[in-house]
């Protein structure tokens, strides 16, 4: 076939989508067969199949086939933020804030615009922090189980940036790193950027305890793994945490395979007498980030990150080259709600809060296949057979509901038919409502 008899083809297929001719959800021909019907070289029919899905019209699914997606649904909803209109219900981000937080925000400005430190803040900083504010971080992170130094602490904007100088400073384009088959999305967005390879690792068995451990020894003999990527305490999206014999595991291959370890704690604080973090077990090999997005707001862009000695100038050259400091103003105030205890009663008061959000999701989803924990702010609820999470998430954002599908989170070449909610950005009332409209379209989409 030439070009201008396959183009034609993609054409055709990308009309009759937009359409609505072919429905979302509809099983297309396999490449076989779509070669066979049209002359086509195989290679040729899977490209007609690679444009349309390129195009963001269809997706593919190993074993399963090629299916028309929903184009009411945002291409990466879970991954890049999408505008949400006013009278969206928003299940697929968080944003959990308490009454009275904008008050708490007043004042504290008003307290920092009285201090004599004021007119330090409009310089320039040290890239890792102000050396007293170092030591403010080091101090909450002993309240959680870690003992460092404040010289192994440096202020970031935010974890995900905390995430990213530690990729830039630590790996290096190709590097092998293992993951969780379902991981938080903004690390497969800087694994893209900085082309870092995430190699899949399955969860144990019981979907509950995290990375298969058997199964990363194993890659770690078949392939030269240079990192791990985990989330050992309140794991986004699945909600689990680590037990500490896993954790310890997790640490004798990590001194094993000469393995660093990226332990990301931005959830920890919602899981009271969790294990210690894996810094505190493998303090040698592991890097511990965190912020304060979900403990205080998210819009205040302050995070940290704390490493082994020898590994912090090349991560406060990466903060230099890529923000040069954390905002100071931001970082003041936060240190200063560290200090007088204010982040410490949002943490009690979110995790109240949390409990209650999972208490309306486990009478609205009761019966249903969902994974979570108990004070964590999301739930993971797999679909009925043959029930497509494209179309339920689709069906849900023409009621005014957004959610997130599994494919943002899914490094595995199999993505399962899961909807993530997050549970944090609308009042009790709302979410209520809301997570009964979610039961009625899942138990639609399986008749």
């Amino acid at each position: 076939m030439g070009l201008a008899r396959y183009k034609t083809l993609v054409d055709a297929y990308a009309t009759d989508i937009r359409a609505g001719r072919l429905t979302p959800g509809t099983r297309l021909p396999t490449h076989r067969k779509l070669a066979a019907e049209h002359g086509l070289a195989l290679v040729t029919a899977s490209r007609v199949y690679a444009e349309l899905e390129a195009m963001g019209l269809v997706t593919g699914e190993t074993g399963r086939g090629t299916f028309v997606r929903d184009a009411a649904l945002p291409e990466g909803l879970g991954i890049d933020q999408q505008t949400v209109a006013s009278d969206m219900v928003d299940l697929s981000f968080n944003y959990p804030a308490l009454p009275g937080q904008a008050e708490m925000l007043r004042a504290a400005l008003k307290q920092l615009a009285a201090s004599g430190d004021l007119d330090a803040l409009l310089r320039y900083q040290p890239h890792g922090g102000r050396p007293h504010e170092r030591a403010i971080v080091a101090r909450h992170l002993a309240s959680q189980g870690l003992t460092v130094d404040a010289g192994q602490v440096m202020i970031t904007g935010g974890a995900q940036h905390g995430l990213t100088v530690v990729a830039m400073a630590l790996l290096k384009p190709g590097d092998v790193v293992a993951t969780d088959a379902l991981t938080y999305p903004g690390m497969k967005v800087l694994a893209e950027l900085l082309r870092l390879e995430l190699v899949p690792v399955p969860a144990e068995a019981d979907g509950r305890s995290g990375l298969d451990l058997h199964a990363l020894e194993r890659l770690c003999k078949k392939r030269r793994v240079r990192a791990v990527y985990v989330q050992p305490t309140v794991h986004n999206p699945l909600g689990w945490v680590m037990s500490l014999d896993h954790r310890e595991h997790l640490a004798t291959l990590a001194r094993r395979h000469g393995l660093l370890l990226i332990e990301d704690a931005a959830y920890a604080f919602l899981a009271q007498h969790a294990p210690p973090p894996l810094a505190a077990l493998a303090p040698e090999s592991t890097v511990h980030v965190s912020g304060f997005s979900k403990n205080v707001a998210t819009g205040l862009r302050v995070g940290y990150v704390a490493a082994p000695q020898a590994w912090v100038p090349r991560i406060e050259r990466a903060i230099r080259a890529s923000t040069w400091n954390t905002p100071s103003v931001m970082t003041a105030l936060v240190c200063g709600w560290l200090e007088d205890g204010t982040v410490q009663a949002l943490e009690s008061a979110k995790r109240k809060d949390a409990r209650k959000r999972q208490a309306l999701v486990a009478k609205a989803l009761q019966g249903l296949p969902y994974l979570s924990h108990p004070t964590s702010y999301f739930a993971w609820l797999s679909l009925p057979e043959g029930a497509r999470a494209d179309r339920v998430a689709g069906e849900l954002l023409a009621q005014g509901i957004s959610v997130s599908t599994a494919e943002p989170f899914c490094t595995a070449a199999h993505v399962p038919q899961a909807i993530r909610l997050a549970l944090g950005s609308v009042d009790l009332a709302m979410l209520r409502g809301a997570l009964h409209q979610v039961r009625e379209v899942v138990e639609w989409s399986a008749e």
